[in-house]
C-alpha cells in the first residue's frame, strides 16, 4: 500500500513552485527596465528615484486599501526593531534605484548588466556569511572566477567598476536583510517607501519651486510617464519579497540571470554601446562562474528529485 505524502513536504514544495514562478516574474519586469528609463532619461537621476518614491507609495496605499491591510500595517509601525530593519532596506534599494538610473542614464546598461550577473554570485557569498548556508567547491570556483573578471575589467579600465560593485552590493544585502525579516511582502514594501517618502516629497516640492523640477513642466507623455514609476516600481520588488520569503537565497541568484541577460542584449542591440574585447574576457570570467554555478545547482536539485 502506497504511504500518503507528508503534507509538510508537499507544502514545501508548493511554497518553492511559487516562489519560482514569482520570482520569475520580478526578474523578467526587471529585465525590461531599461526600455522605461531610457524614456524618461531626461529626468535627473534623483529626481526620478525621489518620484519612484512617492508614486511607488501612492500605488501601494491603493493596494493595502484594497487588502484592507491597514490594520497589520500600522501594528507595523508600533515595532521599532522592525522599523529599523526595513529602514535599512529602504535605503538599500533607493540607492539601487539611484546607480541604475545614472548608468542608464550615462549610457552604461552594459555595466549595469555586469552588476546584475555578479549579484546571484554575491547572493550566494552573503548567505554563506550571514545564513550559514554551506558552499561546495564549484560554488568557491564560481566565485573566485567573477572575481578575476571583475579585477581583469578594473586593471584594463584603470577603475573599478562601481557601478556594476554597487548595484550588485545593494541589491545583494537588500536581498539578504529582507529575506531574514519576516513581514507580508505587501505591508513590509508599503512602510520601506513609507519612511523615505517624506524626504523625496519635499526635495520634489523643493524642486518644484525653484523651477528646477521636469515634472509637468516638459511634455503631456513625459507627465504620464513619471506617475507609470511608481506601478513599475512595485510590482516587481513585490514579487521579489514574496519570492525571497519562499526561496534560498541560492535559488534566487539562479533566477537572476534573467535580467542582466536582457540588459545585455538590449545594451548591445538596441542602445548601440560598444562591447569591447575588455568587456568580453571579463564578462566571459563571470559567465563561466555562472555556468559552473548553474551546473552545479542542477546538480544538486536532480539528486534531491531522486531521492
Amino acid at each position: 500500500m502506497t504511504k500518503p505524502a507528508d503534507t509538510s513536504e508537499l507544502a514545501a514544495t508548493e511554497a518553492r513552485r511559487l516562489g519560482v514562478i514569482y520570482g520569475l516574474a520580478a526578474y523578467l519586469c526587471w529585465g525590461f527596465f531599461p526600455l522605461y528609463f531610457k524614456s524618461v532619461k531626461v529626468v535627473p537621476p534623483l529626481e526620478m528615484v525621489s518620484h519612484r518614491i512617492v508614486w511607488s507609495l501612492a500605488f501601494l496605499l491603493l493596494l493595502i486599501t484594497w487588502k484592507k491591510a491597514w490594520r497589520s500595517m500600522l501594528e507595523l509601525l508600533t515595532l521599532p526593531k522592525s522599523l529599523a530593519v526595513l529602514f535599512a532596506t529602504t535605503l538599500l534599494i533607493a540607492t539601487n534605484w539611484l546607480v541604475f538610473i545614472y548608468a542608464i542614464s550615462v549610457g552604461e546598461v552594459l555595466q549595469s548588466s555586469l552588476g546584475y550577473f555578479i549579484n546571484p554570485l554575491v547572493s550566494v557569498l552573503l548567505g554563506f556569511l550571514f545564513l550559514r548556508e554551506r558552499l561546495e567547491r564549484p560554488q568557491w570556483i564560481s566565485l573566485a572566477l567573477a572575481v578575476a573578471g571583475v579585477l581583469y575589467l578594473a586593471i584594463e579600465y584603470g577603475s573599478m567598476p562601481w557601478i556594476a560593485l554597487a548595484l550588485a552590493l545593494s541589491f545583494g544585502l537588500y536581498g539578504l536583510i529582507r529575506k531574514a525579516l519576516h513581514v507580508e511582502p505587501l505591508v513590509g514594501l508599503t512602510v520601506e517607501t513609507l519612511l523615505l517618502a517624506p524626504f523625496a516629497l519635499y526635495y520634489l516640492v523643493h524642486l518644484n519651486q525653484t523651477g528646477a523640477g521636469v515634472f509637468l513642466t516638459h511634455s503631456t507623455r513625459l507627465d504620464l510617464l513619471i506617475p507609470m514609476s511608481g506601478i513599475v516600481t512595485a510590482i516587481p520588488l513585490l514579487l521579489f519579497a514574496a519570492a525571497a520569503k519562499k526561496l534560498r537565497l541560492a535559488t534566487i541568484g539562479f533566477l537572476q540571470y534573467i535580467t542582466p541577460t536582457m540588459h545585455f542584449l538590449l545594451a548591445i542591440t538596441i542602445f548601440g554601446e560598444t562591447f569591447t574585447h575588455t568587456h568580453m574576457v571579463s564578462f566571459l570570467f563571470i559567465w563561466s562562474g555562472l555556468a559552473l554555478y548553474s551546473w552545479h545547482a542542477y546538480r544538486f536539485v536532480t539528486r534531491q528529485q531522486v531521492r
